[in-house]
């Protein structure tokens, strides 16, 4: 079994940053996508930003030049530095973790549980 559990979610004023961590366990050998997907009140789940195993980035391009994806790929961890954050960034942001190569298998496109970002004054 693989579980994704994230950290970091808060309230935060506009203009200020947050730092999104997600770790997977379980009997893992390597995980070749690490991202983060958020969703808002009334839309659908959107990709904010991805990075693969070998370190390539892509980012939604409301979110280009604020927010940076990066991973440990020794712990199997994704972060997500947010700066210059907006209203309009207020969301659940959701951890996915895709091509997971376990001991007894790969296994596709697993989620975390999801954690609260509110920017607000």
């Amino acid at each position: 079994q693989v579980q994704l559990v994230e950290s970091g979610g808060g309230l935060v004023q506009p203009g200020g940053s947050l730092r999104l961590s997600c770790a997977a366990s379980g009997s893992i050998y390597s995980i070749d996508v690490m991202g983060w997907y958020r969703q808002a009140p009334g839309k659908e789940r959107e990709q904010v930003a991805v990075v693969t195993r070998g370190g390539t980035t892509s980012y939604a391009d409301s979110v280009k030049g604020r927010f940076t994806v990066s991973r440990d790929n020794a712990k199997n961890t994704v972060y997500l530095q947010m700066n210059s954050l907006k209203p309009e960034d207020t969301a659940v942001y959701y951890c996915n973790a895709d091509k997971i190569v376990t001991s007894w298998g790969l296994l596709r496109d697993y989620w975390g549980q999801g954690t609260q970002v509110t920017v607000s004054s």
